[in-house]
């Protein structure tokens, strides 16, 4: 099956300006060179300090237009990014693909031995590091412990590339894969690879949950450094554009909304964690059409717009969505982004409630039924609540 392939555009743009790689010198532009007043950026810093931001930052052309710290936090607390750390694997794989470490459409069995899974020898060997990278493996992510990436955890459910789920072990997994096919902690390989090279301070930690930790201003500097197409400053991080353009383009028919573990907007269907089901429409309809993001619970997000070239980075706890990948919350966040030019006027309140009707009710596995312990009610603005019957 062809996709369109989405292509950042280079023709009519070159970035000029990028962070020094050390020390904390950042070049800013001012807000009102975008034409953003000041009355409707104080609604917008309200709505993040209401809703448990951390910290957040929006780059223009690599300059910071606002940057804010609340509840707390600074600009050198470090603070996990949960699943929006899955975009930083993907980059990392690719990087370890361009230097001939491993290949993607290899069996994952190829780096981390045979039996990592309960499944049969060639169930297993059918599982591609490729598959992990677009949550199409197959295995089993129906009543189990995602996070287990023990062999008794991992069992057959449908063949590679048949079911897109969002299921989290064995993305874990790719740890592991980089890990052996470099002969390097992954820790020592991003260092070299990613982190020295702009200027970023970060680290995976040591359990299995695989939770990325850096500072904010890292995640605007690896956002950047995806805007500019793996390029900074000159220096190819990430050379190879075959991969780079498949990464953050549709990569399989069932979720056209997901690359290699990049969200993608604009196109005309999505998925979403947990659910079987496929909703018309995009994945942020409040936001621009080309922008891609990385998206982890409780609001860690990096969304990249390469048409207003722009970086825009939230961190914090829980804004109140119960979302795994938080695109309730994303997709408020641009309702207010939206309004910060000066002919626009922010009617919104912190406490705005979006009229909204159930279109309908499933289970975990997408049946249409209301007799089950763990239901799924969809809302006709895209949003979903989970919701657990005890009887």
């Amino acid at each position: 099956m062809f996709f369109p392939i989405v292509f950042f555009s280079t023709s009519s743009y070159t970035q000029s300006y990028f962070p020094p790689i050390s020390g904390t010198s950042w070049d800013t532009l001012s807000p009102s060179n975008l034409n953003w007043c000041q009355e409707n950026i104080d609604t917008l810093i309200n709505f993040l300090e209401m809703t448990n931001t951390k910290s957040f930052i929006i780059l223009k052309d690599g300059k910071i237009v606002l940057e804010n710290y609340l509840n707390g936090h600074s600009d050198t607390t470090y603070w996990y990014w949960a699943s929006a750390a899955k975009s930083l694997m993907a980059v990392i794989v690719g990087k370890a693909q361009e230097e001939g470490y491993l290949n993607i459409e290899d069996s994952t069995s190829t780096y981390i031995g045979s039996g990592w899974t309960s499944c049969s020898s060639s169930q297993e060997r059918n599982i591609k590091i490729k598959h992990q990278l677009m949550m199409t493996t197959g295995i089993n992510d129906i009543g189990v412990d995602l996070n287990c990436i023990d062999d008794t955890c991992l069992y057959f459910l449908d063949t590679p590339n048949s079911r897109w789920a969002y299921h989290n072990a064995p993305y874990l997994l790719l740890r592991d894969v980089v890990e052996s096919a470099t002969g390097q902690g992954i820790n020592t390989y991003i260092n070299q690879k990613l982190n020295t090279q702009i200027g970023m301070f970060g680290f995976f930690g040591v359990n299995n949950t695989n939770l990325f930790y850096s500072n904010t201003r890292s995640m605007a500097r690896f956002g950047l450094l995806v805007l500019n197409q793996g390029k900074w400053n000159g220096s190819s991080i990430l050379n190879d554009s075959i991969y780079f353009n498949q990464m953050i383009n549709t990569s399989q028919p069932l979720n056209k909304s997901y690359g290699y573990l990049w969200w993608l907007n604009g196109k005309n269907s999505h998925m979403q964690p947990r659910i079987q089901f496929t909703f018309n429409g995009s994945l942020n309809s409040n936001a621009p059409t080309d922008m891609i993001s990385a998206l982890g619970k409780n609001g860690q997000i990096i969304n990249i717009v390469p048409s207003k070239k722009l970086v825009i980075v939230r961190v914090g706890n829980d804004p109140d969505t119960n979302s795994f990948i938080s695109t309730t919350y994303n997709y408020q966040l641009w309702d207010y982004i939206n309004k910060l030019e000066c002919s626009s006027t922010n009617t919104n309140s912190v406490n705005s409630n979006y009229k909204k009707q159930v279109i309908r009710i499933i289970d975990p596995i997408g049946r249409n039924t209301s007799k089950s312990n763990i239901l799924f009610y969809i809302y006709s603005d895209g949003t979903i609540e989970k919701k657990i019957i005890i009887k």
